[in-house]
């Protein structure tokens, strides 16, 4: 009996160790896991593109092959039906152009050029005695519906399209790395010389949240964690989940040669809102990144070398201190970085 017994219990202990994975197990399916959810999210956009190809190719041929009822159902008359048709054909163009290339953002980009065209000539139709006002209005707002969606798609491709910048400046200042560290490692003291950032909240001892300037006077935030600290050489840092900018970075001190100070090396990868497009607005309009932290970085320099930070004369760029654009550094700084061998 007692043997029996150990039979069934060894049994039991079999099946039960069968139906609970090992750790390895469980990394595996959790590695799946995320790597599915990842790919998920990275296919959603193309998907919603390809949807909006097929609409897009479905309109083209309804435009192409029945110019007159389209023109009634949008309360428009019935006599301009080549246009209509030359639309038909620029719609089938851009669904051809989505499904050769659905994960690009350029060609959902031309839908939303294309509807721009669209909504001028409905707006210009209410001047048209003919047309029915109702039915016109109820179309323009359909064509101003779709090209809602056509730009949140756009934007969330180039996001997803792996349109990262990259920004990397070096600057020697002529203080201690010690110094700096403690400085910039306490974050509250980076809205002192960084123009754009309006709050930084420190969370805990990882973690804090960001509140900070965008182009067109909005503002954007997100919350932030430390990834990598060593004291007095490295600080690094990556937006968590739902940041409405997704970025990473991080900043070095590193002793310049012949005790003329510290090397700091900051580096930033981003994803601009409206991908390339929307990085390519920011530029123009002095609102990029890489332009906000040479400025940036010179302020700092002044703050830590000086204990102030002072400005060009002559500036065309506002009153206060932290509109105009700060002096420039001085110009042995080249000389310094020549002499030195970066480790990138």
């Amino acid at each position: 009996m007692a043997t029996k017994r150990q039979e069934i219990q060894e049994r039991q202990e079999q099946q039960q160790n069968a139906s609970v994975p090992s750790s390895h197990q469980k990394n595996s399916i959790t590695q799946q896991t995320s790597t599915s959810n990842g790919n998920g999210q990275q296919r959603a956009p193309s998907r919603m593109a390809k949807g909006l190809g097929w609409f897009s190719i479905g309109l083209g041929l309804a435009e192409l092959l029945a110019p007159r009822s389209v023109a009634k159902i949008s309360g428009l008359p019935g006599k301009h039906t080549s246009v209509i048709r030359l639309f038909g054909l620029r719609e089938i163009a851009a669904g051809v152009s989505i499904f050769m290339q659905p994960q690009s953002s350029a060609p959902v980009w031309s839908r939303v050029a294309g509807d721009g065209l669209d909504i001028a000539c409905l707006a210009g139709a209410f001047a048209v005695p003919e047309a029915k006002k109702g039915r016109l209005a109820f179309a323009t707002a359909s064509v101003v519906g779709v090209t809602a969606l056509d730009i949140l798609t756009a934007q969330q491709l180039s996001t997803n399209g792996h349109h990262a910048i990259h920004v990397d400046r070096t600057l020697v200042i002529n203080r201690s790395r010690e110094d700096l560290y403690d400085f910039w490692r306490d974050f509250q003291n980076l809205s002192k010389f960084m123009k754009h950032v309006k709050s930084v909240e420190v969370l805990d001892a990882r973690r804090s949240h960001w509140v900070v300037t965008a182009p067109a006077g909005s503002t954007v935030e997100w919350d932030a964690e430390i990834t990598d600290d060593q004291p007095n050489s490295r600080i690094a840092w990556r937006s968590l989940e739902n940041a409405d900018v997704d970025n990473n970075g991080f900043i070095e001190f590193q002793r310049a040669p012949g005790d003329r100070g510290t090397l700091v090396r900051v580096h930033i990868e981003y994803q601009p809102t409206g991908g390339k497009l929307g990085a390519l607005f920011a530029k123009l309009f002095g609102e990029e990144p890489g332009q906000q932290i040479n400025a940036d970085l010179r302020r700092f320099k002044q703050l830590m070398e000086t204990g102030e930070i002072t400005v060009s004369d002559a500036t065309v760029k506002g009153t206060g201190y932290m509109q105009q654009v700060p002096a420039q550094p001085p110009e042995d700084t080249a000389e310094i970085l020549d002499d030195f061998e970066l480790d990138i």
